[in-house]
């Protein structure tokens, strides 16, 4: 690893003959993240339903805070006043700050966060104002204010909240992008990672709670060519670490077939992460392209709705769906536990999915609070399962048992 991050480690320590999966070990200051794993969200510092210390007994080994709206409220000045994210939100482990694009673009284009992970359906009120070469101007969602995000803002942010790993600011397009936009698009992504790199550079690549680790974004939407542009781009950049973004396309194959093309192209000596993903399916392809850490809020958003995170679905007959919606009144008198083995304390407690469907059907906080733990523990679970798959060398085998088939 380059001199800048001397405080930090990545090494591989296993791999899956078959595919291409491995086993590492990354070492931050605030501790050793074993890979592949899952970056739980705290997108406003908090995971909604569980305190910091939970998630650490359920499993948890990282966590991810979102720069965009945490720049809203309360502002990375406060936080940095608090002492920092860490200290603010109670988390002790490591932890990654995105850059605030993603939800820059998503946001002021109406719908491309739903597009970038496969589902067009969703739509929300464009923000953006425009996006220059200096960065990206937009209303606040929180009082309408104007906000502009350049690549020296979003690390300066970075840096106040703390974070141990960072990410370059970077422009996602949206999948109904014209290729030539996206080409452009593309090339302001390498001006501004290049400006990010100065301005990590600049602070002494410190933030509020010590030193940090950068990471490059790896865009180029749906295109071959403008893929391999962006991985020879980052793989070229002193960067720690890269990070598979931007449109991934408008299917769950075709962010696979993403997935399957640009992660081969990426340094074997730098850790991958995928931004945004995070489904059971979605992470048996990524490890088996070698993805070290995914992020996604699935887990702990589909709990706030009643939804379970479970290895059998039982026909709910939607194709790739991995969890069970507990507000069904197919639910009512079910006598099982959400999952026979796990550990959490709604399994453990020996709580009913009847049970559940009462206390969210009556609106009790205590339902949320027992799917939430649920969600988290299963996650961990599954990266822990996935882990040991690699060191057996016998990942086919056991995304089959969890009813993924890994393309040749």
């Amino acid at each position: 690893m380059s001199g800048r991050y001397a405080a930090f480690s990545w090494r591989v320590i296993a791999r899956d003959a078959a595919t291409r999966a491995r086993l590492g070990l990354l070492a931050t200051p605030h501790g050793v993240v074993e890979t592949p794993n899952f970056i739980l969200c705290a997108t406003r510092g908090a995971l909604k339903a569980a305190t910091m210390a939970e998630a650490r007994a359920l499993g948890a080994q990282i966590v991810l805070a979102n720069t965009y709206h945490l720049m809203l409220a309360p502002g990375a000045e406060r936080v940095a006043r608090l002492g920092g994210l860490h200290r603010m939100t109670g988390w002790q482990g490591p932890m990654l700050t995105d850059s605030g694009g993603f939800q820059i673009f998503s946001m002021g284009h109406g719908g491309v966060a739903a597009e970038v992970k496969g589902n067009r359906a969703q739509a929300g009120e464009a923000t953006l104002i425009r996006i220059e070469e200096r960065g990206a101007t937009f209303r606040s969602y929180i009082d309408g204010s104007v906000q502009e995000l350049t690549p020296e803002r979003s690390l300066a942010i970075q840096a106040a909240l703390g974070a141990d790993l960072v990410v370059v600011l970077d422009e996602c397009t949206p999948y109904h992008a014209e290729r030539d936009y996206v080409a452009r698009a593309l090339e302001r992504t390498f001006r501004w990672s290049r400006r990010s790199l100065a301005a990590f550079d600049a602070a002494g690549g410190m933030g509020t709670e010590g030193p940090q680790a950068l990471y490059g974004i790896a865009g180029g939407h749906v295109h071959e060519d403008l893929r391999r542009a962006a991985a020879d781009f980052v793989n070229g950049e002193d960067f720690f670490g890269h990070a598979i973004g931007d449109s991934l396309g408008a299917t769950r194959e075709q962010m696979h077939a993403v997935v399957a093309f640009q992660a081969p192209l990426l340094r074997e000596d730098r850790p991958i992460h995928l931004l945004g993903i995070g489904q059971v399916a979605d992470i048996w392809h990524g490890v088996a392209q070698g993805v070290d850490t995914f992020d996604c809020v699935h887990p702990t958003r589909i709990a706030r709705h009643g939804g379970a995170l479970v290895r059998n679905v039982e026909d709910e007959g939607v194709d790739g769906r991995d969890h069970l919606n507990l507000r069904n009144a197919r639910f009512r008198d079910d006598a099982r536990v959400l999952e026979e083995g796990c550990d959490c304390p709604a399994c453990a407690g020996g709580y009913a999915r009847a049970y559940l469907h009462h206390l969210l059907k009556t609106g009790e906080l205590l339902g949320l609070w027992l799917i939430t733990q649920h969600n988290i523990r299963f996650m961990m679970r599954l990266m822990a399962e996935v882990r040991a798959a690699i060191a057996a060398g016998r990942v086919r085998e056991a995304a089959a048992e969890w009813g993924v088939r890994l393309s040749a």
